[in-house]
């Protein structure tokens, strides 16, 4: 028997190799997720500040290349303008939520008591065994304790707003020398030239997201609100308030944009005219704005599957809640972004990529193998 070379017997097998790969990469999956699980207290607001500042700097930049004849804003006046329209957005969006909160806890009895109305009115349209689902199944819901609940997250949230305007603000004093501190503790010139593609990459995307799908937002918002508004619903400024902020979460933040207030208009009115309306004016606006509008200005910075805006959706919301499904899809391209500037982890990138072709900024760092 010819004796086998002793460099041969070290090598490591290939496929060894390869589950030793996936092992780690499971081991190090594992811990990252433990971790965005018991600091979800801390990141959270970090990370809402992070997209709060990406609004901020894309407003800033946008503001900047304006011109007036030949006059360019300098940078800190663009820097006052987006900071100033940002937090006069959320400050407006707090104060609704505040200021009509305690009202419609108020306000909870009697939608119960009109609840009965209601039913007979559904009875007469869809038979009573619809009616005694619903009295079986949404009736013996404690409403009292869903509005303590609600008002309790909004108090949290509140609570939280300060400390995430404070994060915004140092954000901001630290973006001219972040990079600076980037290319400085980077030795290698390929990593460094890599961290910056990649962080620019980032930036570019989360800015184009964030930017549009505001503006996407706000906009079905104010049409929405012109439906509530024309028909008299009550708190018509929260529900346009919620739509706006529902839009964020990935396909059913829209249904629930439409089907919250038009439950509450079938409840409200003594007709079903206020619930058809709402539910096809605002569904109609919805459907144009979301399957023409939205797809035709963030299908350029987006590059996420179907699927894995639902997985991500419902990934980021078992481990954040409802702040992690509103933030689930702008995360979710960070780490496809990364993803494909790693060889081991491109292939990830690959299958959570719409149609499997990445950017040119992740194929110029890709050998030609």
């Amino acid at each position: 028997m010819i004796p086998q070379d002793k460099d041969d017997a070290q090598k490591p097998r290939p496929e060894k190799s390869a589950l030793a790969l996936w092992r780690d990469i499971l081991l190090i999956a594992t811990l990252i997720i433990s971790g965005l699980y018991a600091g979800a207290g801390f990141l959270m607001p970090l990370t809402l500040a992070a997209l709060i500042f990406v609004l901020i700097t894309a407003l800033s930049d946008r503001i900047g290349r304006a011109t007036i004849g030949t006059w360019h804003p300098p940078q800190w006046l663009s820097y006052l303008l987006g900071t100033a329209a940002a937090f006069m957005g959320l400050f407006a969006v707090t104060y609704v939520l505040a200021s009509q909160a305690s009202q419609f806890a108020r306000a909870l009895p009697g939608y119960e008591a009109q609840m009965d109305n209601a039913l007979a009115r559904i009875a007469g349209l869809l038979g009573e065994g619809v009616v005694a689902f619903i009295r079986t199944n949404v009736i013996q819901i404690d409403m009292s304790r869903i509005a303590v609940s609600a008002l309790g997250s909004a108090g949290s949230f509140l609570g939280s707003f300060f400390l995430i305007c404070l994060y915004v603000v140092f954000m901001i004093g630290e973006r001219a020398a972040f990079g600076i501190k980037i290319e400085r503790a980077a030795q290698d010139p390929v990593l460094r030239q890599d961290i910056r593609e990649i962080s620019d990459a980032i930036s570019t995307s989360l800015q184009r997201y964030v930017s549009v799908k505001s503006m996407v937002s706000l906009l079905t918002a104010v049409l929405c609100y012109a439906v509530f508004r024309l028909l008299g619903l009550e708190f018509a400024e929260t529900w346009a308030v919620l739509t706006f902020a529902l839009n964020f979460i990935p396909s059913i933040g829209s249904v629930l944009a439409v089907v919250l207030p038009a439950l509450v208009a079938l409840i409200q009115f003594e007709t079903f005219a206020p619930f058809l309306v709402i539910t096809l004016g605002c569904g109609t606006v919805q459907f144009l704005i979301g399957n023409i509008l939205d797809p035709a200005l963030t299908g350029r910075s987006l590059n996420l599957s179907t699927f894995m805006v639902i997985l991500a959706l419902t990934f980021w919301s078992a481990i954040w809640g409802l702040l992690g499904a509103f933030m689930s899809v702008p995360l979710t391209v960070c780490i496809l972004i990364v993803f494909a500037q790693i060889p081991a982890m491109r292939p990830l990138a690959i299958l959570m990529s719409k149609d499997g072709r990445l950017t040119d900024t992740t194929d110029r760092h890709t050998d030609p193998a």
